[in-house]
């Protein structure tokens, strides 16, 4: 077993809790980022372990987590692939009919985004795809037959940020155990209680309906050492990640198998051929939604310069609201400061994470400018170099940024993208201009006249997951994102012609 390296993991850690964790002063500020992390796989065989004591899948210490999981995953392979399916058919019922509630609680206790967001969000969970993705391959020939099938790797480790606590706990639920597995949670610390209340329920109803208990676990007050614990015990064999570079560096040093997800600072192009009054529409929709939490969301736009006026316009019409250039500077002062001995010009500025997911009346307010509560999203004109193009903030404020060409608004996209490779958006009815920016960005996501959301089917073709594993290239995580691949092979037999 690798040792976790354990001062890396620690900084990351404190990271995490003073990002977007516990409320600090205002005079006490941290970079923001949602963290989240999970699974982790390895090939050794582990020993069969007793279920420790629980109530309903939470637990005081990983360590008791890991062993009940890892006794539940046993249950789960006896009960085959029925029981998996009834799995996921509860969570997806349960998130449904309890989304008004758990949308309210996980708001009332992380104090970010918005409620109406936060319930869709938990009400799209039927989005995720299950058990019907694992479809076995075969070939056979002259020399026989082989059968190629999907199979679980055992206990998976995972960690949920604060943004979707639920929703993202909720919806890898349905992809892990789709593919056989079970799952320990260590969630974020702002968001620990109602993961905690959601685990709860799933297996209240998951042991009632299937008899097996603790197939989702979760450390009740998770910590740095939960986490560590969580790295290191032997039933966890798959780490999935979602967070930032630390974070994600941390998982790769643990010496196991880590699926990862990183930042993202979604970039989009509007081109003199687009639909002004669509394009607006899109990225108020997406820039705006959840106060801006999703980390596939509009963050910065780059518009032709003989367009411009026209879609800044556009935006105001579909109610945005613009700030004059002493509003930015107020609202930029308030969210962003500098290290000691730095200018505006600092690679490393420090984001207000009490500003993070608030409303755009709260922006506005900071701002000096009185808006209409239903105010979604506010906006203003910058150059390429401002902060709020260069650094990825999860709240309602998107920069505008006018360009001459497509080729200086794809390379200025590129720039601003950092090479994540994780979403960028264009608008435009020129195929040839879609085209070069999707070769050049190659991102995971690539949404063309639409809001972000339709990248992970709302408003678009296709299936959700709250995990974009970006880094390492798995992308939009799904059941088969948690197999191991498995061949059976017979020789010069069993083919039957």
């Amino acid at each position: 077993m690798s040792a976790v390296n354990e001062t890396l993991i620690r900084d990351v850690v404190q990271e995490v809790l003073g990002r977007l964790g516990r409320a600090p002063s205002a005079n006490n500020r941290a970079p923001a980022a949602a963290s989240t992390l999970a699974e982790k796989p390895c090939d050794c065989h582990v020993k069969p372990l007793s279920a420790a004591k629980g109530k309903y899948g939470v637990f005081q210490t990983a360590n008791e987590a890991c062993e009940a999981a890892h006794a539940a995953f046993l249950q789960l392979q006896a009960k085959g692939v029925a029981a998996r399916s009834k799995v996921v058919q509860i969570v997806k019922t349960m998130t449904d009919a309890n989304a008004v509630e758990w949308g309210r609680i996980e708001l009332e206790e992380t104090k970010i985004g918005r409620l109406d967001h936060k319930i869709e969000k938990l009400k799209i969970i039927k989005l995720v795809p299950g058990v019907e993705w694992l479809h076995p391959d075969a070939s056979s020939g002259d020399h026989g037959i082989t059968l190629e099938e999907y199979t679980p790797f055992g206990v998976i480790g995972a960690v949920t940020p604060s943004t979707h606590s639920i929703p993202t706990l909720s919806g890898n639920i349905v992809n892990i155990v789709a593919a056989g597995n079970a799952v320990v949670f260590n969630a974020h610390p702002a968001a620990a209680k109602c993961a905690a209340m959601a685990v709860r329920e799933f297996n209240k109803a998951i042991e009632r309906e299937t008899g097996i208990e603790n197939v989702v676990c979760i450390i009740e007050q998770p910590t740095f050492d939960s986490f560590k614990e969580l790295c290191a015990h032997e039933a966890v064999r798959l780490l999935c990640v979602t967070g930032g570079p630390g974070v994600v560096k941390a998982a790769m040093q643990t010496g196991k198998r880590a699926i990862c997800a990183g930042p993202g600072n979604p970039p989009v192009l509007v081109d003199d051929t687009a639909c002004m009054k669509r394009a607006a529409r899109s990225v108020i929709n997406g820039a705006a939604y959840d106060n801006n939490l999703l980390c596939i969301g509009e963050k910065e736009v780059f518009v032709l310069e003989d367009v411009a006026d026209k879609f800044m316009a556009s935006l105001e019409t579909e109610g945005a609201v613009r700030l004059n250039s002493p509003q930015l500077d107020r609202l930029t002062k308030e969210t962003f400061t500098f290290k000691e001995g730095h200018g505006a010009g600092c690679p490393e500025p420090i984001l207000n994470k009490n500003l993070v997911g608030k409303d755009a009346s709260v922006l506005a307010k900071i701002a000096g400018v009185s808006v209409p509560e239903k105010t979604q999203l506010l906006f203003a004109e910058t150059n390429k170099d401002h902060v709020f193009v260069k650094e990825e903030q999860m709240m309602p404020f998107i920069p505008i940024v006018r360009v001459k060409s497509v080729e200086e608004g794809i390379e200025a996209a590129k720039v601003a993208e950092h090479n994540y490779k994780h979403t960028s958006i264009i608008h435009s009815h020129d195929v040839e201009h879609m085209t070069a920016m999707a070769r050049a960005l190659d991102t995971t996501l690539f949404i063309k006249n639409g809001p972000c959301m339709a990248g992970l089917g709302l408003g678009g073709e296709g299936y959700l997951s709250y995990s974009i594993a970006t880094p390492t290239g798995e992308g939009v995580t799904n059941p088969k994102t948690f197999c191991r691949v498995r061949r059976c092979v017979m020789v010069d037999n069993l083919r039957i012609y």
